[in-house]
């Protein structure tokens, strides 16, 4: 079946639809991790997103339920070069498409990813339209432009948690609270509450296997409710959308820095920016991939970094706030951490299930934080 992609610009591919009729818009991306299509498809921070993968073949070792993120696909549509219909994997439950139609994600093949990737990264992320009922690229292009940006947009309400909730190896459990706000824990780790503004499941496996014990939370878990809980520390998630639009989260954050240690990945890490009286900005195209290069500044080494985001943190005009790391493509920030207080935060993600794993050490070094902070 025949489809269009339209951007905002009026730059436009046509190819096919995978997964039957659609018509769908967001801000339009590029990843260029080589694997990792299901870990992208269920991570909430790509809402409100249709991703282009820079690799020319999707979907060969299909989709198993051991690999998700979180319970569902949360981006708007897949853009891919050729999409495989019959993989070959002996762990494989269900093919790339029969993943998507069963989500209703759209999914557009045959396009000319590269020249989608290089328009891109010359005039940066921006809206678009894909459609199989509609092939008429001015028109599409109208549909593009009646979007919302993604500046302003706060999209946590739509991926983050109602409820707290424990993390019982393979997917969220219900968690057990006592009439006076304490949290039953079970003793398998450091009691760690994690505000959850859209995570990625493989930061709770990791976050377990490090020694914590989890406790996830909606945003609005407020501070008198994180000090009933029993909580040695806190960890701020990644998630979706417009960083500085979560003016309560950011008003919450600066009351918690004051009574526990705090780390965050991604929003998570810009949130701690702000409440640290910094800012952040939107980037041309965005870092999305598994092969970044960070350089560790207090140590001058280098890690090769998964990366998901669109905005990043420019620091206050503080000398207790000091850069941790950097970004070796561009300069822009990574990591951060206060000289006083037991804060640090990074912009990538150690727990990249995909790969790469070169700075997994960060959940152990958060450990001992938490550890000598409630000593």
């Amino acid at each position: 079946m025949r489809a269009l992609l339209t951007l905002e610009d009026g730059f436009f591919l046509r190819g096919l639809s995978f997964t039957g009729r659609f018509e769908t818009g967001g801000e339009v991306i590029f990843n260029t991790g080589m694997t990792g299509y299901q870990e992208v498809l269920t991570d909430p921070s790509y809402y409100g997103q249709m991703v282009c993968m820079t690799y020319p073949l999707m979907g060969n070792y299909g989709i198993t339920a051991e690999d998700m993120e979180s319970g569902r696909i949360h981006m708007r549509a897949l853009l891919v070069k050729e999409c495989c219909k019959q993989p070959s994997n002996w762990r494989s439950v269900m093919s790339l498409p029969e993943f998507l139609e069963r989500s209703g994600t759209p999914g557009m093949e045959g396009l000319d990813t590269r020249a989608l990737t290089r328009h891109l990264r010359l005039h940066g992320a921006m809206r678009g339209m894909i459609s199989t009922d509609v092939l008429d690229p001015g028109e599409l292009r109208e549909r593009a432009l009646q979007l919302p940006s993604m500046e302003g947009q706060n999209l946590v309400p739509f991926v983050a948690p109602k409820e707290p909730y424990a993390w019982g190896g393979n997917g969220p459990v219900a968690a057990d609270f006592g009439p006076d706000g304490a949290y039953r824990w079970k003793g398998t780790g450091v009691p760690l509450l994690v505000y959850d503004y859209g995570i990625k499941w493989n930061i709770l496996r990791l976050l377990s296997a490090s020694g914590f014990e989890p406790l996830a939370v909606p945003p609005g878990f407020g501070l008198e409710a994180a000090k009933a809980s029993g909580a040695k520390g806190v960890f701020l998630s990644n998630g979706p959308g417009d960083p500085a639009t979560l003016k309560e989260e950011i008003a919450l954050i600066r009351e918690l820095i004051r009574h526990f240690p705090v780390t965050g990945i991604c929003l998570g890490h810009q949130l701690i920016g702000h409440a640290l009286g910094g800012t952040t900005q939107k980037l041309r195209f965005g870092h999305h991939g598994c092969n970044h290069p960070v350089k560790d500044t207090t140590t001058g080494h280098i890690e090769i970094s998964s990366q998901n985001h669109g905005f990043h943190v420019v620091l206050p005009d503080d000398p207790d706030v000091v850069a941790t790391h950097c970004n070796l493509n561009d300069g822009t920030l990574e990591g951060l951490a206060h000289r006083r207080l037991p804060v640090m935060s990074v912009q990538y993600h150690p727990e990249a299930a995909a790969g790469p794993h070169d700075a997994r050490h960060l959940f152990a070094r958060f450990r001992e934080t938490v550890v000598r902070a409630a000593a």
